[in-house]
């Protein structure tokens, strides 16, 4: 059986991360979780800090170190999303404290030391959250850049438009100057966008095979997707609201249930109007050169069975 493939998981949780990351606790003969790294994004740093701890605790990884990064985007006000996630981020159940330690080591240091002392092209970073730490990592160690295997990341979008302006997705929103240096990084990138996360609903036949596990981890999760759909089913009117952040590590698992396309991938920074907007040249019109595998399609149910399967092992 082949090594676990390495992974840092850079998270703002979030009830989509938290089933993120349980999708990465459950798929341990696949992937080996480095560390978790926070940032400020769908509420502040104090609370994703807690809410990633709390989350490795109920997964029973207390193991896996969690470490605090950026409070704040790079050139900008932090923009949060109690609306959706609820006043903690992971408004549903009822979660206890968490009793395991927030390390001392800010996560962009933490990022840095780890891709260098790893083999080069061994460490993926999968970020489900705005860009910042990735972003300060690369501007503080130019040589990550080609040491990193590639970043999998939930952000942007095309068709499908945006979800906290009319043309821009919440995580490129928050700190687009950050996702522009990313973008420009050279690194190889796959991006989830919106219009292959808004395709994975939450339906109740779906949601009912998680509770039908009846852990304390599904049942928390059940909860936490409850609370979360709310938004998007009185916004959007479906069945059920879209699961962004675990098609991240899904593809990691399971590429063959994605489809997509080599493209050039540019992140307005100047636009008041359209701060944030992924402008994806899906056909090809501009001769600028592809820095992204953009994602386009997703086998939901192919997805889902994947996640229950996964989260049934915690």
């Amino acid at each position: 059986m082949s090594q676990p493939r390495k992974i840092i998981i850079d998270t703002d949780p979030g009830q989509d991360d938290a089933a993120a990351i349980m999708l990465a606790f459950g798929s341990a003969d696949e992937l080996e979780v480095l560390g978790i790294t926070v940032v400020a994004g769908n509420v502040p740093l104090s609370l994703t800090a807690r809410n990633a701890r709390i989350l490795c605790e109920l997964c029973g990884r207390p193991d896996v170190k969690v470490f605090a990064g950026a409070d704040a985007p790079i050139r900008r006000p932090l923009v949060t999303a109690e609306h959706v996630h609820g006043k903690t981020g992971l408004d549903g159940p009822d979660l206890k404290e968490p009793t395991m330690a927030l390390q001392d080591m800010h996560a962009v240091d933490f990022i840095v030391e780890t891709i260098r002392s790893e083999p080069p092209g061994s460490v993926t970073l999968c970020t489900l959250g705005p860009l910042t730490n990735i972003a300060l990592a690369l501007e503080k160690a130019p040589d990550l850049a080609g040491r990193i295997a590639e970043i999998v990341m939930m952000g942007g979008g095309f068709f499908e438009g945006g979800n906290i302006t009319p043309a821009a997705e919440f995580n490129v929103y928050v700190d687009p100057e950050a996702a522009d240096a990313v973008f420009r990084s050279g690194i190889p990138i796959v991006m989830m966008p919106l219009d292959v996360t808004h395709k994975v609903l939450t339906h109740r036949t779906r949601v009912e095979k998680l509770r039908a596990i009846g852990t304390q981890p599904a049942l928390a999760l059940v909860a936490m997707l409850e609370f979360f759909e709310r938004f998007d089913v009185e916004k959007y009117g479906s069945d059920g609201g879209p699961l962004h952040d675990p098609t991240v590590i899904a593809y990691l698992l399971r590429p063959e249930l994605f489809s997509g396309r080599q493209c050039n991938v540019e992140v307005e920074t100047t636009s008041p109007l359209t701060a944030g907007m992924t402008v994806v040249d899906w056909w090809q019109v501009t001769g600028r050169n592809s820095n992204a595998r953009v994602m386009r399609e997703i086998d939901a149910d192919g997805f889902f069975d994947l996640l229950t399967e996964r989260v049934a092992r915690l």
